[in-house]
């Protein structure tokens, strides 16, 4: 299908191209813009949570120069706060990872394939978990390994 051909006069498909498990309704063109909004506030949101971690890391990196002479234990909880908020940090990133590559998903009219199976994930789950790139008998093999 040419790019002038396509529902949404952009060069993507549209909202009714993207795939549903059998006995449920296609996408609406409104249904998949207010969830595409969610995923940019979403990403836009965990971006401004890392930049406000990169800064109180930098802050703890300069306090850890002050503080070089501690004695052991406050040393220690310092170090557990610190591996606690990298760990925190890292979790964000991976949301907001899933959630861009959610978007990029739409964006090329692939959403709501399944990455391992290649069947629908199914409309309700991506309305529940709209960062799903799995269905959910591929999950749950996921999560048994």
């Amino acid at each position: 299908m040419s790019a002038a051909l396509l529902p949404d006069g952009h060069g993507r498909p549209g909202a009714a191209d993207l795939p549903v498990r059998p006995g449920e309704k296609p996408w609406t063109d409104a249904e998949l813009k207010q969830l595409r909004a969610e995923l940019d506030a979403e990403a836009s949101s965990l971006r401004a949570d890392l930049a406000r971690a990169a800064c109180d890391i930098a802050e703890r990196l300069n306090d850890s120069v002050r503080d070089a002479g501690d004695d052991p234990a406050d040393a220690g909880s310092k170090a557990f706060q610190r591996d606690h908020e990298l760990a925190l940090i890292q979790n964000t990133q991976d949301q907001l990872d899933q959630t861009e590559r959610a978007v990029a998903r739409i964006d090329a009219g692939t959403y709501g394939v399944c990455g391992s199976c290649g069947q629908p994930i199914g409309k309700a789950r991506l309305q529940a978990f709209p960062r799903a790139s799995l269905c959910v008998a591929c999950k749950q093999r996921q999560e048994r390994r």
